[in-house]
């Protein structure tokens, strides 16, 4: 949601709230007294009404709900906000005595239990509208998220599928199982049931928001493993995982285009022309892929099919500020450099 209006919703209700307020003074000071005293009882409502009442909402609207209503902490939260409310009532009572130059603070305690009570209840239905407010900029925020992403579903599954079914790939693959299927019908058996398996895979496990880090992993070893079909040089790829990858959750598809972008533009006929590295940390997750260019490529164009406008576009939605993209191209290497934060 747009910072203007989420500005206009605080202004909003703060008009409205101040109305009310000046509707009681008028109705207090026409009604009820004989000599209207209309600044004395502003000066009640600043402290009885609008300090804590302002302390309540903020209070709530920006630090109760993202620290423990976003997180689901109920238990903290409504301690936390009888906590909030009552400092929010004991503020209200100091800028009483001040205003209206009264000693009901050390004079009448029953008076100032009385009152300490009414102002932290002011105080605390203030702020439950602070967290309504709030839920609600959250909750349009993540409805926004979430149609943006149903809208660019069929653009993404489309630009997916050409990344993922690889006429090229796929018929050089298909062409050397062929053969070897007279030289070495094992191995040959083999191969077709890591493309069988890589076919499976890109047909039903990429339909989740997320998967196990372990599956896009198989994925990408029994990709390479495929790939290797093309060169007789052993050190021509290299591939390691550094880290514990279970337990780890994951887009699905994430790593491949960058991947595929690599093995399209090299020959894998020298050592070291395709370099992949992965780091499974704590706090994060780093994929470097690196290759040798057959020829200069710009590396604005493609990722193995999908834009690069396309899938920063992917990041940015799937993580949000959790994620860190970085190319770099010379006539010799390309490499890749991509930072999922947990």
């Amino acid at each position: 949601m747009p910072k203007s209006i989420k500005t206009l919703l605080q202004i909003g209700y703060w008009l409205l709230y101040l109305l009310l307020l000046l509707t009681l003074i008028f109705l207090q000071t026409s009604f009820f007294q004989k000599k209207p005293d209309f600044p004395g009882w502003l000066r009640i409502m600043t402290g009885f009404a609008i300090v804590p009442g302002m302390i309540g909402f903020y209070g709530f609207y920006l630090f109760l709900f993202p620290r423990y209503l976003k997180t689901k902490k109920f238990f903290q939260l409504l301690v936390s906000a009888v906590l909030v409310s009552m400092g929010a009532a004991i503020v209200g009572m100091a800028v009483l005595a001040i205003l209206i130059n009264t000693k009901f603070l050390t004079n009448d305690r029953y008076a100032v239990f009385i009152i300490g009570g009414m102002l932290t209840f002011i105080a605390f239905v203030n702020g439950t509208i602070g967290l309504i407010i709030r839920g609600f900029i959250s909750w349009f925020d993540d409805f926004k998220i979430r149609e943006e992403l149903h809208s660019r579903n069929n653009e993404m599954e489309l630009a997916l599928i050409k990344s993922r079914i690889d006429p090229h790939f796929l018929f050089n693959t298909i062409n050397n199982i062929d053969i070897l299927i007279e030289k070495e019908s094992s191995k040959a058996s083999s191969y077709l049931n890591k493309l069988s398996d890589i076919m499976r895979f890109m047909l039903y496990e990429t339909k989740t928001d997320r998967i196990p880090l372990t599956k896009e992993l198989d994925y990408i070893e029994k990709y390479i493993a495929l790939q290797k079909i093309r060169t007789s040089n052993a050190e021509a790829i290299r591939y390691a995982v550094e880290g514990l990858p279970a337990n780890r959750m994951i887009a699905p598809m994430l790593f491949i285009p960058f991947i595929e972008n690599a093995f399209k533009h090299t020959a894998i006929k020298t050592k070291n022309s395709v370099c992949i590295h992965l780091s499974v940390l704590a706090a994060e997750i780093v994929f470097v892929c690196e290759n040798r260019l057959e020829e200069p490529v710009n590396p604005d164009i493609q990722h193995g099919g999908l834009g690069k406008p396309l899938i920063e576009k992917r990041l940015e939605l799937l993580y949000p500020g959790k994620h860190q993209l970085t190319t770099t191209a010379d006539n010799q290497t390309y490499k890749v450099i991509l930072t999922i934060y947990a």
